[in-house]
């Protein structure tokens, strides 16, 4: 029988994640590119930052088009991170430390290296194996135009043709073919993937791109297809548009290829299989949908545990638009029983400090957003480095990776900048990272007061306040439930800049992001600081500042 949501204390519903990009984190063999022995290296790191849970964007065997979502064999270990023993050693040595391990499926695409694709490529028109591919003649008198006119989520047309003359759809890119899910063989193949990660250790997924699977079948023309991909990106996304106006985002309703009405049986499937499982495991989708209330199908009792929050990630660094955000994401997940989730950056979007306007002020906003997220009902989500501080890097035109740089001829710089290997040590090669000639991406060359040994031993500094932020948010969840939560600032109110609210008698959360000092003497009730950033003369917080009291 499917398990229904319910507001026991399972350990995903208010658990924190911290986002692995394994190329990214730590090198053990000095070759220029982490890998899971590096990160097995750090696992004393990662358990006294205090999270629950580790999420490893993909690892598997990949040419890296696209950092490694282009995925050739989905149930192996690519060679350049390890073997499914270190694969093994890794889940071993995190369950050791109470860290819990969800890796990333790719279920909307392939590599065009996987052997599907390659068998699909070699066979002639007609034949079967080309059927889990969207693979179509073309348009014209000589079937040289695109099937239809979707556009690719990184720029340019989402066709690419094979040398016989027939089309394959990616929505991504062209080393991306989309796989068929209206297809058994794809269906069965995905639940063989859950399957074989599950037998080994893991305890959930982050799905990729869940809501791209299903396609209009009919292959009709869109009426504008770009304005489908630009709904879904964040930096176009703009919070403060006049809502008397249509949202853009409206084009997602009904389009043909994102946010189908079939996708659901897909993760009802997925959700039969999760339930077989003892201790429970979970599942998150990313799921770009409209209105926010449609992407709650995700998470409904019988389908996927939880559904990423985007919107939070470019919510105005203000009172009010922070308040009516956090409110319409507690009043969607109520609406199926799932838990909220609050993101502030991951591996497709700029870092948080950046976001907020770089250097010194938005460290400081960076980490007020931080303890407020850390302190709403639900999971939080934390991307590598975000403990830090660290800002995106200036990528050369000469190193960058990112196939968005390149489809779209330099117009769009891409993600690179997020993606750049961690600093850990202000002294060592690569700071630390490697001793490696070259690595696959280069660091900035002033990044020797954030590394981790710097952090480490400097009071006040960001690593310090994650780590004090992840202990005391899980004294808090275990003694709250989601339920336990009320607002202190009025919800709406625009002539306040004060984030306030209150997680039973076990937390009371006061942030000013304003430009002046504040008096929150009202709002103390006799409490004691036990967490901060900015300042604080116990009546009046500074602009830029939180606390957290009891």
């Amino acid at each position: 029988m499917t398990q229904a949501h319910t507001p026991d204390q399972v350990w995903w519903r208010q658990a924190s994640f911290y986002q692995i990009y394994p190329r990214s984190f730590m090198d053990s063999n000095d070759d220029g590119e982490g890998d899971l022995a590096g990160i097995i290296a750090k696992a004393d790191y990662l358990a006294a930052l205090g999270i629950d849970a580790v999420w490893l964007s993909p690892f598997y065997p990949s040419p890296l088009a696209d950092g490694g979502y282009d995925v050739a064999n989905p149930r192996e270990v690519d060679p350049r991170f390890g073997n499914l023993d270190d694969f093994d050693a890794l889940i071993s040595t995190l369950h050791s430390r109470d860290i819990k391990v969800v890796v990333d499926v790719v279920p909307n695409h392939v590599s065009v290296e996987h052997e599907w694709f390659k068998q699909a490529v070699a066979s002639p028109t007609g034949h079967p194996s080309r059927e889990r591919f969207h693979i179509r003649d073309g348009r014209g008198v000589d079937g040289s135009l695109p099937p239809n006119n979707w556009v690719s989520v990184f720029g340019g047309s989402a066709w690419s043709r094979l040398a016989d003359g027939q089309w394959f759809l990616h929505l991504f890119d062209s080393s991306q073919p989309d796989l068929n899910w209206t297809h058994p063989d794809v269906v069965a193949d995905g639940l063989e993937t859950l399957t074989f990660w599950l037998d080994r250790g893991v305890d959930g997924f982050r799905v990729d791109v869940a809501f791209g699977l299903m396609k209009d079948m009919t292959y009709a023309d869109h009426h504008d297809p770009q304005a489908l991909i630009d709904a879904m990106r964040l930096d176009l996304f703009d919070p403060e548009r006049d809502p008397s106006l249509p949202n853009p985002r409206e084009v997602l309703r009904g389009g043909p290829f994102f946010d189908r009405d079939e996708v659901h049986e897909i993760y009802r499937g997925w959700r039969r299989l999760l339930d077989t499982y003892s201790p429970e495991r979970m599942s998150v989708a990313e799921a770009w949908a409209y209105p926010a209330s449609r992407a709650m199908d995700y998470a409904r009792a019988d389908e996927l545990h939880q559904v990423f929050n985007f919107d939070f990630m470019v919510t105005p660094y203000r009172a009010d638009a922070v308040i009516k955000n956090a409110q319409e994401v507690l009043d969607n997940v109520s609406l199926v029983g799932a838990p909220a989730t609050w993101v502030l950056s991951n591996h497709d979007s700029a870092r948080v400090v950046t976001r907020l306007g770089g250097g010194a002020r938005g460290a400081a906003r960076a980490r007020v957003l931080a303890m407020i997220a850390h302190a709403l009902p639900g999971g939080v989500y934390i991307f590598q480095g975000e403990e830090l501080g660290l800002e995106d890097a200036e990528i050369p035109d000469a190193d960058r990776q990112d196939p968005i740089w390149f489809r779209t001829q330099g117009q769009d710089p891409g993600r690179d900048g997020a993606r750049v290997p961690l600093p850990w040590e202000a002294a060592g090669e690569h700071y630390g990272f490697s001793k490696a000639a070259k690595l696959w991406l280069p660091q900035p060359g002033d990044w020797h007061e954030v590394c981790v040994d710097v952090q480490e031993n400097r009071d006040g500094s960001f690593l310090s306040l994650y780590r004090s932020m992840l202990t005391l948010r899980s004294e808090v969840n275990r003694e709250c439930s989601e339920k336990d939560f009320a607002w202190l600032t009025e919800v709406g109110a625009v002539d306040s800049e004060i984030v306030a609210f209150t997680r039973g008698d076990a937390l009371t959360v006061i942030a000013n992001l304003g430009r002046q000092s504040v008096s929150v003497k009202d709002l103390l009730w006799g409490k004691q600081v036990f967490l901060m950033t900015g300042t604080f003369d116990g009546e009046h917080l500074a602009s830029d500042s939180c606390i957290w009291l009891r």
